[in-house]
């Protein structure tokens, strides 16, 4: 009898199903415990911003809906960020079957260090960026020119520099995986610092909004995350597989 291969197939999109769903679930019912602060979760995240208005100055809508849907959106993208670990989970949880027991192992390193080195990036970027950004553009302005940032346009501003600070601050995470399985070495990664250098200046371009200032405020902690990378990966050598 011909065997029937569309089987394991369809458990595989039952499973894919089944994490996907566990996903959104979790990403909706954070935000139905949310959304009542949506307001205040906004003031929170605009007050680096805010301090650095001029006197007399203020944020402004300037669509109808604006003021009520710019907060919301920004507490859908909050759930979504709290939901990291579990959407991490899901997806190990996926792909488990597929893995060594010794890549197993790894499997709870993984999970903590990414989900605490993406709330790291974004925490650096709310203290540590969006002062220096709002201040260097602030003080910066023309003289009468009324600065008055439309909600809207911060809200994407914001996402943008907390995906790209969240998503850079992986790179150690990445390195040492690397590194453990045979793909680099440490001492590889050493000979290419000059390449590496100048690539995070590439990729703070590309992920950051089009100004100098948060491309070099990306750069350099990406930089220094690719040292501690190497740094770590030294601890961690290759794991070789014993076959039975």
């Amino acid at each position: 009898m011909p065997v029937d291969d569309s089987q394991p197939l369809i458990a595989h999109l039952i499973e894919l199903r089944k994490r996907l769903l566990n996903c959104i679930i979790t990403v909706l019912l954070l935000f139905l415990m949310l959304a009542y602060f949506s307001n205040e979760i906004y003031q929170f995240v605009s007050a680096p911003l805010i301090r650095q208005l001029p006197q007399g100055a203020s944020m402004i809508a300037t669509t109808i809906t604006s003021p009520f849907l710019t907060p919301i959106k920004l507490t859908v993208m909050v759930s979504i960020f709290i939901s990291v670990p579990m959407i991490l989970y899901q997806f190990w949880a996926f792909i488990a079957p597929a893995l060594y027991k010794h890549e197993r192992r790894l499997t709870l390193p993984l999970l903590v260090s990414s989900s605490l080195l993406f709330y790291l990036g974004m925490v650096f970027a709310y203290f540590i960026v969006f002062p220096l950004a709002f201040g260097f553009f602030a003080k910066t302005a023309p003289e009468g020119v009324l600065i008055a940032p439309d909600i809207s346009s911060y809200l994407n501003f914001i996402m943008a520099l907390f995906m790209a600070f969240g998503l850079s601050f992986e790179l150690p995470v990445a390195i040492v995986l690397l590194c453990r399985t045979g793909v680099v070495t440490p001492d590889f990664l050493t000979t290419k610092r000059p390449y590496v250098f100048v690539a995070t200046f590439v990729v703070g371009m590309l992920l950051t909004p089009p100004d100098i200032f948060s491309q070099t405020l990306l750069a350099i902690p990406m930089y220094l995350l690719f040292e501690m990378g190497i740094f770590f990966a030294r601890f961690c050598p290759v794991k070789k597989i014993r076959h039975s």
